[in-house]
């Protein structure tokens, strides 16, 4: 029976991506000059993960390079060598190969072989470079200056010449998981090998179990290997096996005097007395290793059960809730059954009562199902120590990275598209915001800048801010640029919220030249766009000289919404609750009306526009239509407030959002579409969209 290793791919990725993110995290934290043993173990043991489900699954680009960064890291975790920028910075490097490589294979496309090269080259001048001012390598070559005698220093004696393994796997042991093919395939990367299988445990057809492992092997493995390297293949099964290493050591033919040179030789005679029985290959166990994928067009290729298709995982506490709760409500489902079957009046109270249960439950089913797209915001933010390290290198300043409430949950959507705006924030905090290290001493602040990537829950919405220390916003500059390229007039009146928006206008740059970092005039305008599709707004609070706080506020799901059902005529509309600050009945001494500017209205000291959503609907089955007989709903979106006159006010209710855009159109002052419970369709409103589309 053949195995479809495919349906396996997609984990192997999703774990292959996590090891990337824990080797990325754990180079960002190492210090030159010092070995955090715990620390480069960390790393060493994701890319050792990552080389042996590559040589399982036959992805061997993948294992090949991965061996040459084990090299590096087995080297420093050694102690023969330190910890060097340069090291860390080539394993980095190498990190980014590596992720390209992947998702080339999950996509099914060509991996970049040059690329590759390249990485693999870094790597490998690294390793000499490394080789040549080790402190093992030093001590040796001190030792070696001391040595005075002219009779060949005999250290081959104690080379090896190969191993001869005895591997006896425990019964149980493929039921983890664990497979000595892999094992076999790692041990033939590091010399040549040889096995013979041991059958005489295999119980005969009527009492073999499938999944039980009675077979036992004799290795032998040809090279100059050091026992470590082979150790740490067995050492994920060392608790399910049986297994011991003998060495066999070299022979020294001769030992010759050296007069008067500096190099010294001895001729090593390879062991002759190797039994027939190790020099032929009982191919069942090592015919993997011999064998690999042809790869068209130098192609990896891979087929995931579904490259399309996300995954998430849950914490099993999570899972139990929502099993709890469906087992609840198969409860309630059956006693509304039979209720149902023999139904008499006096039953009535009966059939309330079960149906309350029914509507309590449905509403923690919901919740629970809700609560597993929860993901912390830590997804987004494990990507920017790498961009903070990259760019404050590239731009000449000292940067540091404070992280705060990266367990705060949002749902998996909002995680997704949050990626790319933020980035983008980022990027112009440390660009922009961020001073050189001598302009910031000379403004009496320390050399290195802060910035602070927070994140934390206010009401329904979750709150994300960019915040650092840098040299602010200069109101003066940026009036002055917007007047420059026409965005406004000489004599407009702003005040400082307004001025700092003037940002997110498009085209504005206040950039003195262009940087493949920011400042090309594009950008933050499409950092608003994204973030107001999302449910969101965006602020900026700033102070010269001081810093900046950019904030970002948030749904904290796409997927739910609680609402105000208005109506307005013979149609129904949703208001986001969020949106809502209060609803109140005017009367005409509280309107005023501008000559074709449109109508507003005081409360208390603001005069606020209003929004007859008869005329921007077109509803001509509207019930109200003086301001007198309807009421004004008083909404705030991005900071701008309004009031919406409807006819009347229907009820509360938690609503499933449909996207309006993929199955019809995009419509301005509609954010989605929802089904009532009574079937009719409930269109939801984009406040900000819909002040937008009054003003126009």
């Amino acid at each position: 029976m053949s195995i479809d290793m495919a349906q396996f791919h997609q984990v192997f990725f999703e774990e292959s991506f996590e090891g990337l993110d824990t080797m990325e995290s754990g180079l960002l934290d190492l210090n030159t000059g010092d070995v955090d043993v715990d620390e480069i173990n960390m790393i060493f043991r994701a890319a050792h993960s990552i080389k042996g489900g590559s040589g399982t699954f036959g992805f061997t680009a993948v294992s090949d390079f991965t061996h040459v960064m084990e090299t590096l890291l087995d080297e420093m975790r050694d102690g023969r060598r330190l910890v060097t920028q340069s090291a860390v910075d080539a394993l980095l490097g190498s990190v980014d190969c590596l992720r390209a490589m992947l998702t080339a294979i999950q996509d099914e496309q060509a991996v970049d072989t040059q690329n590759v090269a390249e990485h693999k080259k870094v790597l490998e001048v690294e390793l000499t470079r490394g080789a040549d001012s080790s402190p093992v390598a030093s001590q040796e070559s001190a030792t070696s200056e001391q040595v005075s005698d002219p009779v060949a220093i005999t250290a081959h004696e104690a080379n090896v010449e190969g191993w001869n393994i005895s591997f006896s796997p425990h019964p149980n042991m493929l039921k983890t998981g664990n497979d000595p093919v892999r094992m076999f395939r790692e041990l033939a990367e590091l010399g040549e090998l040889t096995s013979t299988a041991d059958f005489l445990g295999v119980p005969d057809i009527h009492n073999l179990e499938p999944e039980e492992c009675a077979i036992s092997w004799k290795l032998h493995l040809k090279g100059n290997t050091a026992e470590q390297d082979i150790e740490e293949i067995f050492s994920w099964v060392e608790d399910e096996c049986d297994f011991a290493i003998q060495k066999i050591q070299s022979t020294v033919q001769s030992v010759s005097p050296v007069a008067e040179t500096t190099d010294s030789t001895t001729t090593v005679q390879p062991d002759e007395q190797t039994s027939k029985e190790d020099k032929e290959t009982t191919a069942e166990a090592t015919k993997p290793v011999a064998s690999k994928k042809p790869v068209k067009d130098k192609k990896e290729t891979a087929k995931p059960a579904n490259k399309s298709s996300g995954s998430i995982r849950v914490d099993t506490t999570k899972i139990d809730t929502l099993i709890n709760m469906v087992g609840e409500l198969v409860i309630t489902q059956s006693m509304l059954s039979l209720v149902g079957e023999h139904f008499e009046i006096n039953k009535l109270d009966q059939l309330k009562t079960g149906l309350s249960q029914l509507e309590r439950h449905t509403r923690e089913l919901q919740e629970s199902v809700m609560n597993i797209r929860m993901l912390p915001i830590s997804f987004v933010f494990s990507r920017f120590p790498r961009l903070v390290h990259d760019l404050s290198s590239k731009l000449g300043k000292k940067i540091e990275l404070k992280l705060v409430g990266e367990n705060t949950e949002v749902d998996k959507t909002v995680v997704e598209l949050l990626s790319d705006p933020l980035v983008h924030l980022v990027r112009n905090s440390l660009d922009h915001g961020i001073e050189m290290p001598e302009d910031r001493i000379a403004a009496g602040k320390p050399e290195t800048g802060t910035v602070i990537l927070e994140a934390y829950h206010r009401g329904g919405n979750i709150v994300i801010e960019v915040v650092d220390d840098g040299k602010g916003l200069n109101k003066d500059k940026l009036r002055a640029k917007a007047i420059e390229k026409g965005l406004i007039d000489e004599d407009a009146i702003l005040t400082d919220k307004q001025t700092y928006e003037l940002i997110f206008m498009p085209g504005f740059s206040t950039a003195e030249k262009l940087t493949d970092v920011s400042g090309r005039g594009v950008g933050m305008d499409v950092v608003r766009r994204n973030i107001q599709s999302l449910g969101g707004n965006i602020e900026i609070i700033s102070e010269l000289g001081k810093g900046s706080t950019i904030s970002i506020h948030l749904p904290l799901t796409l997927a739910i919404l609680d609402g105000q059902s208005i109506s307005v005529g013979d149609e129904r509309y949703i208001v986001p609750l969020g949106s809502i600050i209060e609803s109140i009945n005017i009367n005409e001494d509280m309107v005023n009306r501008i000559a074709g500017k449109g109508e507003t209205f005081r409360l208390r000291d603001e005069f606020l526009p209003i929004v007859r959503m008869h005329d921007i609907f077109h509803v001509e089955s509207a019930k109200a239509t003086k301001l007198t007989d309807g009421l004004v709903v008083v909404v705030e979106g991005q900071g701008v407030k309004c009031g919406l006159f409807v006819d009347d006010l229907l009820g509360q209710q938690q609503v499933v959002i449909k996207s309006l855009e993929a199955n019809y159109r995009r419509v301005e002052g509609i954010s989605g579409a929802t089904i009532l419970g009574d079937g009719s369709v409930a269109l939801i409103l984009d406040i900000p969209g819909l002040v937008r589309l009054a003003n126009q």
